[in-house]
């Protein structure tokens, strides 16, 4: 059942937009896969983006999880539509902070398409600090169900967690294209540097929400691959930026660990599937 209704809204108009917005990300994602009239990512703007255009790009596989978030997203919009839910107080409170996410998402596809690389940075910024919201909301308020927990919680949980690390890939790809090496530290020290941001922000996320396994492994998966980019094949080696990789991968798992032993006896049932 869904919650009780606290206060009349749009909730035909937010149903629609949270629809339309999972339609652009999914148009825009073939767009930005070059399957649909654009350009392949990783190609774009002289390869910026490519898996070997800095010390801490993913591997090409990490971007798989794509794939995984776009599922959600359709089933999200499916979910939030039912009669049952689209009167949700929880819905409610989520659904524009999660359109906009899925909006920002097509627009940062667009900037890159146009190689309008500063931008992009700004939209990714933009798209991490609503996903920081939604997270706010999710944490505070549980899931009625493993359905809602699942295709609303952990949806938007990888989401976070994934777009944490391509923060920081974006914006060195961008510093980098624009050959500024800020302060003279070179790519490596750089990597350290951000890889531990990373890490410090896994911390953060981990504390606050109590430690959501699905956010720190979407973190885990985006820095495990930046360990196999910078280790092998014949692209950018980097033994300081896999070694600081791999550390904060380890830090956010262990961080994650011990957020959720306070817990661990309290937890509603119904979001195990989400931690």
């Amino acid at each position: 059942m869904s919650r009780s209704i606290e206060q009349p809204g749009h909730d035909g108009t937010r149903v629609l937009v949270v629809i339309i917005s999972a339609a652009v990300a999914i148009v825009g994602s073939f767009i930005g896969s070059g399957a649909l009239l654009g350009t392949p990512i990783a190609q774009v703007a002289d390869g910026a983006l490519a898996a070997d255009a800095t010390a801490v790009a993913p591997g090409g596989p990490a971007f798989s999880i794509w794939t995984l978030i776009y599922l959600g997203f359709i089933a999200h919009a499916i979910w939030q539509a039912l009669p049952a839910h689209r009167a949700d107080v929880r819905q409610r409170r989520l659904g524009w902070w999660l359109a906009a996410s899925m909006i920002l998402n097509a627009a940062w596809i667009t900037c890159v398409q146009f190689e309008q690389l500063w931008l992009s940075v700004l939209v990714i910024i933009a798209l991490l600090a609503v996903l920081t919201v939604a997270f706010g909301i999710l944490t505070t308020e549980r899931p009625s169900s493993r359905v809602e927990a699942v295709v609303v919680d952990a949806t938007a949980y990888v989401y976070l967690g994934w777009v944490c690390v391509a923060v920081v890939a974006n914006i060195a790809a961008t510093l980098a294209a624009a050959d500024i090496d800020p302060f003279g530290l070179g790519p490596d020290t750089w990597a350290v540097l951000v890889l531990t941001t990373v890490a410090l922000v896994a911390i953060l996320l981990a504390v606050a929400g109590h430690g959501r396994v699905t956010v720190t492994a979407a973190i885990v998966w985006g820095l495990a691959w930046i360990v196999v980019a910078r280790t092998t094949g014949d692209g950018l080696n980097s033994r300081p930026a896999a070694i600081a990789a791999a550390v904060a991968a380890t830090v956010a798992v262990l961080a994650t660990a011990i957020a959720r032993v306070p817990r661990q006896h309290t937890d509603n049932p119904n979001t195990q599937m989400t931690r």
